[in-house]
């Protein structure tokens, strides 16, 4: 079978919704409301300072997953790191190269853009993603992320 990565556009709200849906519940076991990811993912769609995305789908035109970009500028290189926000492979599909086709779309079009480089968070329990990521060229980061909350 093909796969395509293309720009995701509105007409794909509902399912990239439904993917991050699913990303939170299954990287974090968490669950989140579908209307406030429809108004996240619609205003990045609408306007591409927020986020980007992209969907990959198969030869049939059914999106098997998605990636979603924001980009941080850094005032110590004049220049932004593009940081992976969502990743989402529909589960029958998973292990076949999709996620490294969507990896090198974002690499790429980062490239083109002139970013930094690419960075990614992932959940320090979610061993699966983790070995993905290696596989698909990812480093440790020197860096630790922390929060707070307000």
């Amino acid at each position: 079978m093909n796969y395509v990565v293309r720009r995701a556009d509105l007409g794909d709200l509902g399912q990239l919704v439904e993917f991050t849906i699913s990303e939170a519940r299954e990287a974090e076991g968490v669950s989140k409301e579908p209307e406030k990811a429809r108004e996240g993912i619609r205003a990045a769609l609408e306007d591409e300072s927020f986020a980007l995305y992209w969907v990959v789908q198969s030869e049939d035109n059914e999106i098997l997953g998605n990636v979603s970009v924001i980009k941080e500028w850094s005032n110590w290189s004049a220049g932004y790191f593009w940081w992976i926000q969502s990743m989402f492979i529909k589960p029958e599909y998973r292990g076949r190269g999709l996620l490294e086709m969507l990896i090198q779309t974002v690499r790429e079009s980062a490239r083109q853009s002139n970013a930094l480089e690419v960075r990614l968070y992932v959940h320090k329990d979610n061993a699966r993603a983790i070995r993905a990521y290696f596989k698909s060229g990812f480093v440790d980061s020197d860096y630790r992320i922390m929060r707070m909350d307000i």
